[in-house]
């Protein structure tokens, strides 16, 4: 019996889109025959509706899948049944179109086998969707070229993922996380991911752990960047507590590379920025830069400081790199700044909300962390006369909370003049609002306003940091 043509058949009438009729039918067939095991094993092997071309295939399957998930038997009589009952039975050619898959299919001894072809034919279906997409986008040259580029190697990224997805054996995982607990009773340092060089941040979170996303929110003013970058320095020196220099990706989409690059430099060599710009550098001071140049000379740090990027083609550049430098870090500068032209349009909450959930699968699929700057609201400044900062202030998206791993909320007590600590001009707190995996509480810094940089805070006892977890951790 001729079938309706698929609409992806349009698009070139002399060529048919790669499918498997019989297999498809095979696919169906086995699942009458041997709904219990057929339908799990299709599902697990990401068979779904769109897998078919053949429309009344999928049909078929929609009505299958929908008796099994209602806990109802499936079988000859009730898929007709079923379609009969949603109108959709005669389109398809009737029982006897349900009879013939069942005739074709006696068992379902070759159900791996039919699965395997329909999933193949599918892919090839879904990477020359992606390639004619990219091809019209070519020709319409209403969008940048790298762009473009960056959405088709994402789209094809996402097939390639959605394949590889499956279930790992329970002993397998338990295996796993043996091998990870074993290396952290070896190692006995108390860091299990990328330390941050500030030992209060490392006792609290264990270091950055790989797949999560640390938002650092705060203020305009506050050092919200400086203490990424000064995170992110470290971490490509190997000034951190297991003394390994790991290769760091930086997304400027705020500041220019010459400019950052600048504030590294003056941070590292302890001289005030506005000293260079006025040229009033002793001899002394061109020494220190001098021997700072050369020490960041030696760092992996990858600098992106390319404006208004869309947050697909932050991602695509960001695997480009993992893949060909094996980056261990990712700072990005910051989420607000960045866009998601597929949700511009519904307003800029939902927006932000994709930026977020983008940067969050980001981290999980190139499995590091991280780091993502975040502007706050102006609630902390009107609520109190401290303006301690509190997650809900995060700007434009409840997501960004959610998404997140870690928040870290920034604030500098001599910014307000009531608050109790104003008189000390270095101190910075770091309220850790949010910790997925771990306690909350704060750490207090030093912050050398002139040079930009932030320090571990020496306590009178001489003890190094300071760490203040919340009650409910204690």
């Amino acid at each position: 019996m001729a079938q309706p043509d698929s609409p992806a058949s349009s698009a070139r009438p002399d060529r048919i889109p790669p499918h498997s009729e019989d297999a498809e039918r095979g696919v169906l067939g086995s699942m009458m025959v041997d709904a219990e095991r057929a339908i799990d094993l299709a599902i697990e092997r990401q068979i779904r509706t769109d897998s078919f071309y053949i429309p009344a295939h999928r049909l078929v399957f929609d009505t299958i899948v929908d008796l099994h998930d209602r806990g109802r038997p499936v079988d000859l009589l009730t898929v007709g049944q079923r379609m009969r009952d949603l109108g959709t039975l005669d389109g398809i050619g009737g029982q006897a179109f349900i009879e013939g898959l069942m005739d074709q299919t006696p068992t379902s001894a070759a159900l791996e086998y039919y699965i395997d072809i329909v999933r193949q034919k599918h892919i090839l279906r879904r990477v020359i969707e992606v390639s004619r997409d990219a091809v019209e986008s070519c020709y319409r040259a209403d969008e940048t070229a790298d762009l473009i580029l960056d959405r088709a190697a994402q789209n094809l990224f996402d097939i390639s993922h959605d394949q590889r997805r499956t279930i790992i054996p329970w002993s397998e995982a338990v295996k796993e996380t043996m091998v990870h607990i074993e290396h952290i009773f070896q190692n006995k340092t108390g860091v299990t991911g990328v330390p941050s060089g500030y030992i209060d941040i490392d006792r609290l979170t264990g270091g950055f752990q790989p797949a999560d996303m640390i938002i650092i929110a705060a203020r305009p003013s506050m050092g919200k960047t400086s203490l990424a970058m000064n995170i992110a320095e470290k971490v490509a020196m190997g000034e951190v507590s297991d003394h390994l220099a790991r290769p760091v990706a930086i997304f400027s989409l705020e500041m220019p590379r010459e400019a950052l690059v600048k504030r590294m430099l003056c941070s590292r060599a302890d001289i005030q920025s506005d000293r260079i710009r006025k040229g009033m550098l002793s001899g002394d001071m061109h020494n220190r830069l001098v021997q700072a140049a050369s020490d960041l000379q030696k760092a992996q740090i990858f600098v992106d400081d390319s404006a208004g990027l869309e947050a697909v083609e932050l991602r695509a550049r960001a695997r480009r790199l993992k893949k060909q430098y094996d980056i261990q870090l990712i700072v990005v500068d910051y989420l607000q700044m960045l866009n998601f032209s597929q949700k511009s349009g519904e307003g800029r909450q939902r927006e932000t909300a994709a930026i977020s959930a983008s940067l969050k699968a980001m981290a999980k699929e190139l499995r590091i962390p991280v780091i993502v700057l975040s502007q706050l609201s102006r609630a902390p400044e009107t609520r109190e006369k401290t303006a301690v900062p509190k997650l809900s202030d995060l700007r434009d998206s409840g997501s960004i909370e959610q998404d997140a791993d870690v928040v870290m909320l920034l604030r500098r007590p001599c910014k307000y003049k009531d608050d109790p600590e104003f008189a000390d001009k270095t101190l910075a707190i770091v309220d850790f609002a949010k910790h997925r995996n771990g306690p909350t509480g704060e750490v207090r810094l030093n912050f050398k306003d002139e040079t930009t940089r932030f320090e571990n805070r020496l306590q009178t006892d001489g003890a190094a940091g300071s760490f203040a977890p919340s009650a409910g951790d204690l």
